[in-house]
This record gives C-alpha cells, sequence and structure tokens, in this order.
C-alpha cells in the first residue's frame, strides 16, 4: 500500500482495512509454533482501531468487521483453544460465511442494476435492453417468484424485447452461472462440453429475452398458474421463434427447453384434470 495516496478501494472494501482483514484469516488458518492468541487478538485490536479512524467505508466494511468479531468471540460452545502452537476445537465448528455470502451478492446485484440503467441511457436506441434482468434472477435464486415472475413478464412484453432490431446479453460466467438454477447450468456445461470453443470464441453468453422468458415459465410453474395462463405463454414462444435466426446457440436450446418444460408440464396438469 502506498501510504502517500488517498485510501484506494479493492471492488466494494475499503484497501487498509481489507488488507487487514485477510490478515487476520490468515492467522486464523495457520497450524504452526508462530501463532498464539496473542497475536491475532493484536490485530483485531488493529484492525478495529482502523476501522474506527477511517474517514470513509463502505457497507461491506462494517460487514466485516462484523464478521470478524463474531468468529473471534464465538459463544461458549464454539470457543476454539489454542495450545502447543495449533488451533483445536473443543467441538466441531466451521466459520458460517452465507450470510457474507449473500450480502455481497446483494451488492454486486445492485451495481449490475446501476451498470444496466447506464446501458439502457446509452444504447436503448439501437438495441433492446431491459434494466431489471439481474434483479428477476437474483429474485428466482431466493425463491421470490411472484416478484420475478412480475419482471421478467414485463421484460418478455412485446414492447420491450421482442420485435427489436438487436438483443442485449447476460453472460455465462461463473461469477454469474451462480444466480442461475440447475437447469440453466446443466445446459451451459453440456454447450460448452460439446464444443469448447464456445467461451473462447464468446458464445457464452444468454440474450435478455430468452433468459427472462425461461424465468417467466419457471415461475408460472411453480405458482400453479392455470393451464390457460400457460398456453398463452405458449403463444410468446412462437412469436419469439421468429427471431430464433438472430440467437445464439445456448439461446436455441435455452427455447427448446422451455418449450420442453411447459408442454410437459401442461400435458401433466391437462391428465391430472381429466382423472
Amino acid at each position: 500500500m502506498n501510504q502517500q495516496q488517498k485510501t484506494q478501494h479493492i471492488s466494494v472494501f475499503s484497501t487498509e482495512l481489507f488488507a487487514h482483514y485477510l490478515h487476520i484469516r490468515c492467522l486464523s488458518v495457520m497450524k504452526c509454533h508462530q501463532l498464539t492468541q496473542t497475536s491475532s487478538t493484536d490485530e483485531v485490536q488493529r484492525y478495529q482501531k482502523c476501522f474506527y479512524e477511517l474517514q470513509e467505508m463502505f457497507t461491506t466494511d462494517l460487514m466485516l468487521l462484523s464478521f470478524i468479531n463474531r468468529t473471534q468471540h464465538p459463544t461458549n460452545d464454539q470457543r476454539t483453544v489454542i495450545h502447543s502452537g495449533q488451533c483445536a476445537s473443543e467441538t466441531p465448528y466451521e466459520l458460517d460465511t452465507s450470510e457474507l455470502v449473500e450480502l455481497l451478492q446483494q451488492s454486486a446485484i445492485e451495481h449490475l442494476t446501476a451498470f444496466r440503467e447506464i446501458e439502457t441511457q446509452e444504447f436503448s436506441s439501437v438495441v433492446g435492453i431491459v434494466k431489471t434482468d439481474f434483479e428477476a434472477l437474483y429474485a428466482y435464486k431466493r425463491g421470490e417468484y411472484q416478484r420475478c415472475l412480475q419482471l421478467s413478464t414485463r421484460n418478455v412484453g412485446l414492447r420491450t424485447l421482442i420485435g427489436v432490431g438487436g438483443l442485449s446479453w447476460v453472460p455465462t460466467y461463473p461469477e454469474f452461472i451462480q444466480l442461475m438454477d440447475d437447469d440453466i447450468v446443466s445446459l451451459i456445461g453440456l454447450g460448452l462440453i460439446v464444443n469448447p470453443s464456445y467461451r473462447k470464441d464468446g458464445y457464452a453468453f444468454e440474450s435478455q429475452l430468452y433468459l427472462s422468458l425461461y424465468l417467466m415459465v419457471q415461475c408460472q410453474m411453480k405458482l400453479h398458474h392455470p393451464v390457460m395462463s400457460l398456453a398463452q405463454t405458449l403463444d410468446h414462444i412462437e412469436v419469439i421463434r421468429r427471431h430464433l435466426d438472430e440467437a445464439g446457440t445456448l439461446d436455441q436450446l435455452l427455447l427448446k427447453l422451455i418449450e420442453r418444460k411447459l408442454l410437459l408440464y401442461i400435458s401433466r396438469e391437462f391428465c391430472s384434470d381429466v382423472i
């Protein structure tokens, strides 16, 4: 770190605070005779002092501090005993980072949505772009199917994505895949197995249109919409199929998956009603 310059930032973390955090994490996992409870405690105190003296910070800095405080001061049934230069637990104890991951994902979605806002302002006149595709993905991941359905249905609307001159894309890189469900991830994986050059050649993208349609159909089925409503969605698919020539390989596969899922669901519901 260059102490002469103004504090820099790593993504959404303050550099100095993040460096302290990494140091503490390294101390906590080291298993050598140099490690003592005193060294770990001293570093936490330096971290806390740095935090309270910093003029500008992010919400994520506060989250990390809270996380470190909880792990350094666990409850009685989670306490870690330091002896012979090694860490030994009285009871099995693993750090629960799920809350931290959840908060970081929320922050990422906010930044991605802000990016869509800028993208819409700059390019909406030449390409079809919606601003809420990442929000819809995140809502689906959290099981908020009604909100996801509202966002996705609006995104698939005839005046939003269908019938426009071009389509905006959603990357399918590992950083984004964690927001997608198993079926889409499997589809992407199979596509790359069949033709690994997709990733290298830049084809590892899904259009907002097909991804929004997939989320819409999935939410309709999970919310048990009537068959007539799902039949109307099939009409959407027919309209979208006219643009299939413009679609990438993953989009073509995704559209087939959507149609197959929808037809199987309608057939199953119809048979159930007959019985």
